[in-house]
């Protein structure tokens, strides 16, 4: 068996009257995260460590934001085509360890949901998706509540 281990980071800016998507789900808050997409920052951090694992380059070559055929694209469904990319090479995923650093809101009592619906785009257990949430105690563009940013690694193996 062969074990691949990959990393991935995401950031994007906040702005008053956009929908906050982390982790495939919609968070109640009065700022959401700007981009191409619907710029769930947990989710590609999370496309960007399975990519990089299976050695298939990142989520802005795979995704680019010149395609207009992603513009507001659910990230939901490109996590789905990145597990059958990483399929189409032979491998399966082992587990995911993520982390969200978010000022505000505080994101704790989503975070089950957000296992549960990654978890369930990639089909493995539950169990295999951690999430934590950080802040950064308001150091930074983060603290400052003028942006989000994730973190991802994963581990990928093949038989």
């Amino acid at each position: 068996m062969k074990n691949k281990v990959g990393i991935g980071y995401d950031v994007h800016k906040l702005k008053e009257g956009l929908p906050l998507f982390i982790g495939g789900i919609q968070i109640e808050h009065n700022k959401g995260a700007e981009g191409h997409s619907d710029s769930d920052v947990l989710i590609h951090a999370i496309i960007d460590a399975l990519l990089g694992a299976a050695s298939l380059r990142d989520i802005g070559f795979n995704y680019p934001d010149s395609d207009q055929k992603y513009k507001g694209i659910d990230s939901k469904i490109l996590l789905k085509d990145t597990l059958n990319k990483i399929k189409e090479k032979g491998f399966c995923i082992e587990n995911i360890d993520s982390i969200v650093v978010l000022q505000e809101p505080k994101i704790g009592i989503y975070i089950p949901k957000m296992q549960s619906t990654i978890a369930n785009i990639l089909n493995i257990d539950v169990d295999d998706v951690s999430i934590k949430a950080t802040t950064t105690e308001h150091l930074g563009f983060v603290g400052q509540k003028e942006g989000v940013a994730s973190y991802a690694i994963c581990m990928l193996s093949k038989p």
